[in-house]
């Protein structure tokens, strides 16, 4: 059932979206069958489940962290990271910016924007996000490559909403981008990618529609 959901989902998905399984909950066994069967960007929420399961996976997995990301732990995942897809603060960026030049690296993050109208979800205002970004395009993160945008929609089932979500969020992708070319527009989870992609999204995360239920005992 695994593989056959992965395959599924792969079917769906056009050849410009990046497809990010998300594998919080999941033992590694279960993320070694999808690696086996070619996928290599998985996402994980949290980063004691992340430094737990990297070491027990092959080294050429790009880890992407997408859950809320406190300062104080990103010193522990700095040296393998591929993309931090949450970043929600200033605070933050400048200290995976410190980290990453511990480690003499490079490392790629998203700007995550509140696009939801649920006080739960975390992001940027529209105007904190145009300020990050233009420190960046000033020089004032060298560790770090911002290369797009990630937004969470509200959880609704009204689809004209999320849609209005969306669409607002590939907006201020597209104008961002004609001051610094972006590579990353990540919308859409197991309940709206199709949406998401219709409205420029080229990341989809998705987890439980390939993985199934998640376990939360553990």
């Amino acid at each position: 059932m695994l593989l056959t959901n992965f395959h599924s989902i792969k079917n769906q998905l056009p050849n410009h979206v990046q497809l990010v399984a998300v594998s919080k909950t999941h033992p590694v066994e279960r993320i070694k069958s999808i690696y086996d069967a070619g996928q290599r960007v998985f996402g994980e929420n949290k980063v004691q489940e992340l430094m737990e399961k990297q070491p027990q996976l092959p080294s050429d997995i790009q880890w992407h962290l997408i859950g809320h990301l406190q300062t104080n732990k990103v010193k522990y995942i700095a040296g393998f990271i591929d993309t931090i897809q949450s970043v929600d603060s200033e605070k933050l960026l400048e200290e995976i910016n410190k980290q990453a030049e511990k480690h003499n690296r490079k490392i790629k993050v998203l700007l995550q924007v509140k696009i939801a109208t649920e006080d739960t979800k975390y992001g940027l205002e529209i105007s904190e996000t145009k300020e990050l970004f233009l420190k960046f395009i000033q020089g004032c993160f060298p560790n770090i490559a911002i290369v797009g945008l990630m937004g969470m929609a509200t959880f609704t089932n009204d689809q004209q909403q999320v849609k209005n979500e969306f669409m607002f969020l590939k907006r201020l992708y597209d104008q961002l981008s004609l001051q610094y070319p972006l590579q990353t527009l990540s919308m859409g989870m197991s309940d709206d990618f199709p949406l998401a992609i219709e409205c420029g999204a080229n990341s989809v995360r998705i987890g439980s529609a390939i993985f199934g239920d998640r376990d939360y005992s553990k």
